[in-house]
């Protein structure tokens, strides 16, 4: 009996001073208004991805763009298979003549035209018709060999930007990027060539590209795992070949690079800036070059690189975006989230509602986690203020509109002994964080309407909702409604407050793991 009592007496000492820890370590986020950073980067969401120009004539890929767009502020969409068969663009006839049909890929432009949406133009793959090989990659089988005749192939590419000139006129097609193939430097996915294969291609595209306008924007090597850089730069050195700007991907995953079915299993990088760090070195690459004045472009990333990972539902999502953002948005040119939607078939279409696809929404337009993190930075004013947190931004338009975008973000995975397909697989309740004081200085007297906005365990989580319900392989209509609604955004606190000549906001937040709060200090006139 005494060793039972003696028992419970050390848990509640354990937890009082884990308690008391949290206290002690209290996060302060104090900002002065007056005190501009700068501008914000527009990096931040200045492009996202999708998976395919097929699924781009999509009613429901069309709508769930037009809301991210909207409310996420994107700028820019990329996608796979522009040029696969399935957007029935070239033919030859009988006597090996080509035919273009450029039908399906104008209603899909002339929709991005109509939601002021441009294009980050991914050329690739290959028509079928004009493919030197077989080798196919997907459910709907993107050709991934080297053209077989080059002079087709460029008389293609310069058939297609001149058609887009006409269309759309030069300074919109100028505004655009034209970005050379996918991932080529994984031979047994998408390029079957050699890296000198790619730079003939690449060589052969961009002077294409080029010759119906100078200003029209060309790069690459658009490689997985920040591969080839020096290589690329120098081959456009020395071979004097128009490049304008470097793509990549990178992903926080420690193994592979490729896994559209996700039955390899996939475990999460313990470097919690594990992107970042890559982005960093291939701005780093990039100065230290021939070229040292090249934009740089992330056109995929992400936490996890297999359309079947549950990270990507996961509430934790919101925080690991927010956190690779802060550190990397002013190095790169855009960080384009792969993808804005679960409407994605590289392991052709998904038979559950949530099965870790890689979209901010899922096929029922119910907005995940990670949705939310660009749609607050999205609410962000121009103007960043100095901050010293490292995992908050806070803004401004003029003085009279505040808005603080602040997070934890805590890797709970264990690491190599559990795959995400498991690890996440579940209801992950959230553990306490350090609380946070934030206070504003600066502001002027009178009345502000305060508004507080929240992601997190429960909060804008459909994912654990789903569980909760039971985890059904098809939503009823019904239970698409149950989660939407769980799903608002609504405020969890709106309130009006006075301040006084000090000019000085104080509010108290109690944050666990991994929320994300958007804060909002509006002056009322």
């Amino acid at each position: 009996m005494k060793i039972k009592y003696f028992v419970f007496i050390l848990l509640i000492f354990v937890c009082t001073a884990a308690k008391a820890q949290l206290i002690t370590n209290k996060r302060a986020v104090n900002i002065n208004i007056n005190q501009i950073k700068g501008q914000l980067p527009q990096s931040i969401n200045l492009c996202v991805g999708a998976g395919r120009a097929n699924e781009g004539l999509r009613a429901d890929w069309q709508r769930q763009l037009k809301i991210a767009h909207n409310e996420c502020g994107f700028k820019y969409i990329r996608f796979h298979g522009l040029l696969t068969d399935d957007m029935g663009v070239y033919f030859e006839d009988k006597n090996g003549k080509p035919i273009y049909n450029f039908q399906y890929i104008d209603e899909l432009f002339d929709f991005l035209q109509s939601i002021q949406m441009k294009p980050f133009v991914e050329v690739g793959f290959m028509p079928g018709a004009l493919a030197s090989g077989t080798q196919t990659i997907f459910w709907w089988r993107g050709n991934v060999t080297p053209p077989k005749d080059y002079q087709k192939w460029n008389n293609l590419v310069k058939a297609l930007v001149e058609h887009w000139t006409q269309r759309y006129g030069k300074e919109e097609v100028a505004s655009w990027y034209f970005e050379i193939w996918n991932e080529p430097n994984l031979k047994d996915g998408f390029f079957t060539g050699t890296q000198q294969d790619y730079f003939k291609l690449y060589k052969e595209t961009a002077t294409a590209i080029k010759s119906v306008s100078a200003s029209y924007r060309v790069g690459g090597p658009a490689t997985a795992g920040n591969a080839w850089i020096p290589e690329m730069i120098d081959f456009c050195a020395q071979q004097k070949v128009p490049v304008d700007f470097i793509s990549t991907h990178a992903y926080g995953v420690k193994q592979g690079f490729l896994d559209a079915t996700g039955n390899a299993g996939t475990v999460i990088s313990q470097n919690r800036n594990a992107i970042a760090d890559d982005m960093y070195h291939s701005k780093k690459q990039i100065i230290q070059s021939k070229m040292p004045n090249l934009e740089l472009h992330y056109t995929e990333w992400s936490a996890s690189y297999t359309p079947a990972d549950p990270i990507h539902d996961s509430y934790h999502e919101a925080a690991y975006i927010l956190n690779t953002i802060k550190r990397a948005a002013t190095v790169v040119n855009s960080m384009s989230y792969w993808t804005f939607t679960d409407v994605f078939e590289e392991a052709g279409p998904r038979v559950t509602p949530f099965h870790g696809g890689f979209g901010l929404m899922n096929y029922q337009d119910i907005k995940k986690p990670a949705y939310y993190a660009f749609k607050y930075l999205n609410q962000l004013g121009n103007a960043e203020l100095q901050c010293t947190d490292s995992s908050a931004f806070v803004c401004k338009n003029g003085n009279d509109e505040i808005q603080a975008l602040l997070w934890d973000f805590t890797i709970d995975h264990p690491g190599d002994s559990v795959n995400n397909q498991i690890f996440y697989k579940r209801l992950l309740p959230s553990k306490p964080a350090a609380p946070v004081e934030f206070k504003l200085q600066g502001l002027k007297p009178g009345k502000y309407k305060l508004s507080i906005y929240k992601t997190g365990y429960h909060a804008n989580d459909p994912y654990s909702a789903y569980f909760e319900m039971g985890s059904p392989s098809q939503l009823t209509t019904a239970q698409v409604k149950t989660l939407k609604q769980k799903d608002a955004d609504d405020p969890i606190e709106q309130s009006m407050v006075t301040i006084n000549t000090s000019g000085n906001l104080t509010k108290q937040l109690a944050i666990r793991q991994n929320d994300v709060f958007l804060i909002k200090v509006n002056r009322v006139n």
